[in-house]
């Protein structure tokens, strides 16, 4: 028995010294780094991602269009349920999801980590 725990601590300790990260369990799990930043598991490509991409990559396999990112919504008009827009405000850019008629931040639908709706532009996007 003190063998195998000796084992499992000498196996857990490379892979720690090998810099490999255990996976996420779920999609938009957010994982707090050293340097005060944090970064978030895309279920989809089965890797720890910045932020913003892991936001372009949702955006890419989403339900709806991608809208090119800017400081200007597009034509409500034109915009559908599931479509995803980057808005760029003077504090930051922030992933926008249209869903019940109405864009939110896509954090607010997809309940990813709470850290979203401080990263960027998200704490002020509807002042």
């Amino acid at each position: 028995m003190k063998q195998r725990i000796a084992v499992l601590l000498l196996v857990s300790f490379a892979a720690a010294c090998a810099g490999d990260e255990p996976p996420g369990e779920r999609d938009g799990q957010v994982r707090a780094q050293p340097n005060g930043t944090f970064v978030a598991w895309d279920a989809e490509r089965s890797e720890w991602l910045s932020p913003e991409a892991f936001w372009a990559s949702f955006a890419a396999r989403g339900r709806g269009r991608s809208w090119p990112s800017g400081a200007d919504y597009p034509p409500y008009a034109e915009v559908d349920e599931h479509d995803t827009f980057l808005v760029q405000t003077d504090d930051g850019p922030c992933l926008m999801y249209f869903f019940h008629t109405r864009w939110r931040r896509a954090n607010d639908v997809w309940r990813w980590g709470d850290e979203f709706n401080d990263y960027g532009g998200c704490p002020v996007v509807f002042d």
